[in-house]
């Protein structure tokens, strides 16, 4: 299981590479689960990573854009996508709009990672009918971090049924939501191919700065290296 640490600037995401980060994603905290920066600091990260030659995968968000507006989704993955990134990450909310929007997406030629907002559960047919596309991996994430994290909004049986549909497909299963050292063993029983993180390495809330100490110590955790006391 790998772990993917979401940074917001420059200076996070080299801390984060050279803390034991396997992938590194890009977003603002402070402007909703998926928020999304500025494509020049996109840009601007993409660029500083390839110079320090991590040789790390990057993914970055394109905000939290309601389903509805297909058209402004569609330039947003357009935008991201021509930053350098490896992964384009979109929110999918459980609504009506969910397929149409993914067979959008799947047709866009980016490499996009559809992400599940659980907080209302999971539609087990719109899992499936990503799964059926050609996505390069597929997450379950969480909307309002003060609810909790993923394992207050889903079950274990639904989030192994989500990992298992998946890793069937041939993709690669993302885990995110509020996450946080404690849930290390849940982690560890449903063997996602990566876990996501922001909160557990942070000094205080998810929009303060990261915390180099709890990075390292999340990461020799997750990595195997270091028993399970960890802040967060």
């Amino acid at each position: 299981m790998k772990l993917l640490i979401s940074v917001r600037s420059v200076e996070e995401a080299l801390l984060a590479a050279d803390g034991g980060a396997d992938f590194i994603d890009l977003k603002e905290p402070g402007a909703g689960a998926l928020g999304g920066l500025p494509v020049a600091t996109i840009r601007e990260i993409v660029a500083a990573l390839r110079r320090h030659r991590s040789g790390l995968p990057v993914s970055a968000t394109i905000g939290d854009v309601p389903m509805h507006e297909t058209q402004r989704i569609a330039a947003c993955v357009d935008a991201v996508g021509a930053c350098g990134v490896d992964y384009v990450k979109v929110g999918i909310e459980r609504v009506p709009q969910a397929p149409g929007v993914l067979d959008a997406l799947a047709a866009s030629g980016w490499p996009v990672v559809p992400v599940f907002i659980a907080d209302r559960g999971l539609e087990p047919a719109h899992v499936a009918h990503a799964c059926a596309l050609r996505f390069p991996g597929v997450m379950a994430d969480t909307f309002d971090k003060r609810a909790g994290s993923l394992f207050d909004a889903l079950p274990m049986d639904a989030l192994r049924e989500f990992v298992a549909t998946v890793r069937a497909a041939g993709k690669m299963a993302g885990l995110a939501g509020a996450l946080r050292a404690v849930h290390e063993p849940l982690l560890r029983a449903l063997d996602p191919d990566f876990a996501g993180f922001r909160t557990a390495v942070c000094a205080g809330d998810r929009s303060t700065a990261l915390d180099p100490r709890r990075l390292r110590a999340l990461s020799a955790l997750m990595h195997g290296c270091a028993p399970a006391a960890v802040d967060g």
